[in-house]
């Protein structure tokens, strides 16, 4: 049985063109990666191929992080939480604008009392509404540009004086409706 085993022609095909060939020789070929290089450095197949423009792919760590964006991420949070307990204490206190201004007025001493009342109620709650959306769009920025690894300790700060801008054109006025405190800025000119 055994001689007429190996007497009879072989029933598998002949190998076609590249079947003996190295793993290094046909990768020379098909210009492919090499699948070994992609297991040792722990990639997966899929992002093998996604990565063939750039072969070979660069594994080292990232670059630290410079020591002045650790105090950028730091001077910005704290300058958001700075706002953030200013706009809730200001936007709190807007609510009541004409108390607010009265005081404001026997502060600086202006003779009489706020009365532009009605107007104080209408713009009062706008001001506090300008200066929240303010926040909110500051922070947004401030934390894109952080996420980023972009400088972004100046976005609070300029966020605050274009805010307040708002504010205090909302703000001005009622009390520039106001017929004592009208008197009085005009004395002091």
């Amino acid at each position: 049985m055994s001689d007429s085993a190996a007497s009879q022609p072989d029933p598998r095909p002949r190998p076609a063109y590249g079947e003996y060939a190295t793993p290094e020789e046909q990768r020379a070929r098909i210009q492919q990666p090499d699948a070994t290089w992609a297991l040792e450095t722990g990639q997966a197949p899929e992002d093998v191929a996604e990565s063939a423009s750039g072969w070979p792919v660069d594994t080292s760590p990232a670059p630290p992080v410079p020591a002045s964006r650790g105090v950028d991420r730091a001077v910005t949070l704290a300058l958001l939480a700075i706002g953030a307990f200013n706009v809730i204490a200001t936007a709190i206190s807007y609510f009541d604008l004409a108390g607010l201004a009265d005081q404001a007025m026997r502060i600086l001493g202006v003779p009489g009392e706020f009365t532009n009342v009605e107007s104080a109620q209408l713009w009062g709650p706008i001001a506090a509404v300008v200066l929240v959306a303010g926040f909110v769009v500051t922070a947004l920025l401030a934390w894109r540009r952080l996420r980023a690894g972009r400088l972004s300790w100046w976005v609070p700060v300029v966020g605050a004086v274009v805010t307040y801008i708002f504010v205090y054109v909302c703000i001005s006025i009622p009390l520039l409706g106001d017929p004592a405190f009208t008197q009085f800025a005009t004395t002091l000119s």
